[in-house]
């Protein structure tokens, strides 16, 4: 689309009552360059629930190479996601509300936007913040005597009264932080990482002396090891899920890129090298100190308990949780805001949104879902079988249906106006994903039936390949008359 052109669109679209956050992005609101992108995860792959999910690698059976494997295959997988999904919006300057408009048509876009920004943001919310309260259980253990006594044994629908404290803290300061708006956001963008970083690599280098070097660490095999591929592809998944999210509505970071090869290039080379370190670091942390000290950890934040320095102990917890205090604002907050409001723009602000999904977040008893490596990797099944179906119709809508070419008229509508389907809704992507998410999630609970447990398994996976041959069947054989 030529400058001319768009110019002149953008123009028409303002007239139809679009706000400025909605409209498609003119090459000089186009501010994001290749390092941007580079940068984008490097300080927040470096989170809490990140590294609980590979320790739970290591519970399930894996052996070291085999984790060091599923860690960067799952990164590899991510990005070329990332890649994928975010070229629509680096071409056409699109932002996730309105791109999804022409999957799912003008009111069927809710549906996914809901999902993406209500549903699982205040899920991620909630797990993400509660792991990161339980961390600075540990601090602040250190300085305050019996303070895990506190309350006496009280729990509250199952969170003890330390926890809620550590809870309510982390809380406040990550809201705090998500009011603050994008320039408080970007500053903290900017030094978070290079902190995390420092001491993130301080830890792994801690890890791998205890454990008597980097050999024992590689030959590390757990009490119960596992062959099977299975469950290895079940590892990826779960690490997979874990980035769905930021996958699905790659779209918002996208949209305000140079060109589309400033995103293409960048968010691969970024998300890879980041987790090159922290393939190096979640093993040396896991393994080493079960080696060190002859006992499995799950929760990572019990190996960093296992460090005898105080002051090593603060800095390395502290980095952890800017790390997931990162990935919550810009990976759940952000995009639960920017969704809802653009979805009921006079009931909310990007603001109020995100703090109702901090608040719903809590509501929903995250803690109950990250208490095993079971319970983990049941909630990374619905996430991926939610997730997994959005993107693959998105894919196929776009590069398949669309073949790269978006009529941006259907998209913006002038109030009234259902745009390309009749009703407002794509029957075919809405039927789409209702099944690509049934089968797979179903799995979960008819256990007597081996595929469909074995797709649940795969939840991610299962629903995107699922929700891509399936869309791209159906928009192929059904006539557009049929659609409309």
């Amino acid at each position: 689309m030529d400058q001319a052109k768009l110019e002149q669109n953008y123009d028409k679209y303002k007239t139809y009552g679009y706000g400025e956050e909605l409209l498609p992005k003119k090459p000089d609101q186009r501010d994001w360059g290749m390092s941007n992108y580079i940068t984008l995860w490097m300080g927040a792959v470096h989170n809490i629930m990140s590294y609980m999910t590979v320790a739970g690698f290591f519970v399930l059976g894996l052996n070291t190479t085999q984790v060091l494997f599923a860690v960067m295959l799952s990164a590899i997988i991510v990005s070329a996601f990332y890649a994928l999904n975010g070229y629509s919006a680096s071409k056409y300057g699109l932002p996730f509300a309105m791109l999804l408009r022409d999957s799912f048509g003008v009111k069927g876009a809710i549906i996914p936007a809901l999902i993406r920004g209500l549903v699982a943001g205040l899920v991620f919310f909630g797990t993400t913040t509660v792991v990161g309260a339980e961390s600075l259980n540990v601090i602040f253990a250190r300085f305050i005597p019996n303070y895990m006594d506190l309350g006496g044994g009280f729990t509250l629908f199952g969170l003890a009264f330390p926890t809620m404290i550590s809870y309510a803290i982390l809380w406040t300061a990550t809201v705090l932080l998500f009011l603050g708006g994008m320039k408080t956001l970007g500053k903290f963008g900017n030094w978070s990482s290079p902190v995390v970083y420092v001491f993130i690599i301080g830890a792994a280098v801690w890890a791998i002396k205890i454990a008597g070097g980097f050999g024992p660490i590689l030959e590390y095999v757990p009490a119960n090891p596992s062959s099977s591929p299975l469950v290895f592809i079940a590892c990826v998944s779960a690490l997979v899920s874990n980035w769905a999210g930021p996958v699905v509505n790659m779209s918002d970071f996208t949209h305000r890129a140079k060109s589309p090869k400033a995103a293409m290039i960048g968010l691969p080379v970024g998300f890879i090298l980041s987790y090159i370190l922290f393939a190096i670091t979640c093993v040396a942390l896991i393994a080493g100190t079960e080696i060190a000290f002859g006992e499995p950890i799950f929760n990572i934040v019990h190996a960093i308990d296992k460090i005898e320095n105080t002051f090593a102990v603060v800095v390395l917890i502290l980095a952890l949780n800017v790390g997931a205090i990162a990935f919550v604002v810009f990976a759940n907050l952000l995009p639960a805001g920017l969704q809802m409001s653009s979805l009921f723009p006079k009931k909310f602000t990007v603001k109020t949104a995100g703090v109702l999904t901090a608040i719903v977040g809590t509501l929903i008893l995250p803690w109950k879902l990250v208490e095993s490596t079971t319970t983990l990797f049941y909630f990374y099944s619905f996430i991926g079988s939610i997730f997994g179906p959005i993107a693959g119709i998105m894919l196929s809508s776009f590069f398949i249906h669309r073949k790269r070419v978006l009529n941006l008229d259907n998209i913006y509508v002038p109030a009234g106006s259902n745009g390309e389907y009749k009703n407002g809704y794509n029957p075919v992507a809405m039927a789409v994903l209702a099944v690509s998410f049934i089968l797979p999630m179903s799995g979960a609970f008819l256990k007597g039936i081996p595929f469909l447990v074995r797709m649940n398994d795969f939840a991610f996976f299962s629903g995107l390949i699922v929700s891509f041959v399936l869309y791209t069947i159906f928009s192929k054989t059904l006539k557009s008359s049929q659609l409309n």
